[in-house]
């Protein structure tokens, strides 16, 4: 695995570990209700290290970058699922923020 990937490389590697599997992709609907579920491990988590909600003492130990990373896996998997190239959505929502948006925010001094 090389240390910078791509997106591509990414639902590359994505689709090469679901494809070993009978089963597949879950439906949309499953995944959808996935990365609710996983959104929802991220903001606990959030919520512990940023918020006045400090964990139980019982509590197992995980962390933001563990709880985005199983996001984007099931990111990967619902775009994957619906051949969604990740690259040309990302280009494309970046280009709407350049346009529509380029006078939104109060730009640094450069």
């Amino acid at each position: 695995m090389s240390e910078n990937k791509t997106v591509k490389e990414l639902q590359q590697e994505v689709d090469s570990y679901i494809s070993q599997f009978k089963e597949g992709y879950f439906s949309p609907l499953a995944l959808m209700a996935r990365m609710t579920e996983e959104l929802g491990e991220l903001a606990r988590e959030v919520n512990h290290y940023y918020g006045e909600k400090p964990k139980k003492h019982d509590e197992e130990e995980k962390t933001i970058e563990e709880e985005l990373g199983d996001m984007l896996f099931v990111m990967i998997c619902f775009a994957n699922s619906l051949n969604i190239d990740l690259e040309k959505a990302h280009d494309k929502v970046m280009n709407k923020f350049n346009t529509r948006d380029k006078d939104r925010w109060t730009r640094k001094d450069s």
